[in-house]
């Protein structure tokens, strides 16, 4: 860094993420990463939620956080997602790819994406 003006340039690159995590939306995506989930790989399924909703735009509406243990190991990466007035909806066995698709379907298209759910592994 040799400016003020490149550490102002760091600075605005890197709000939106750290509004992400802080949270102001209606909708919380809350990442399991206790000591199992980031083993599992819930590192890289954080980072694409943060990436992914800022780019979408919904960084408005949509918080993406991060918690220790969910209690469901064996399910892990694990992804909750809150919405007021409606039930939690838990995804299991995440990767970046399915982070991709919760973005695009359950968060923007308001459809949630049943095959990535604790429900259809419990069958």
């Amino acid at each position: 860094m040799k400016s003020l003006a490149e550490l102002q340039a760091i600075k605005d690159k890197m709000k939106d993420r750290v509004v992400l995590r802080e949270g102001t939306g209606d909708i919380r995506v809350v990442v399991g990463m206790a000591t199992c989930g980031i083993a599992a790989g819930a590192r890289p399924v954080l980072n694409e939620f943060v990436q992914d909703v800022s780019e979408e735009g919904l960084s408005d509406k949509v918080t993406v956080s991060q918690t220790g243990c969910i209690g469901i190991c064996q399910y892990e990466p694990v992804v909750e997602i809150f919405e007021a007035g409606k039930d939690k909806v838990t995804y299991v066995k995440m990767d970046r790819e399915k982070a991709k698709d919760v973005v695009e379907k359950h968060l923007k298209g308001g459809q949630i994406v049943t095959e990535y759910t604790i429900g259809a592994y419990e069958k």
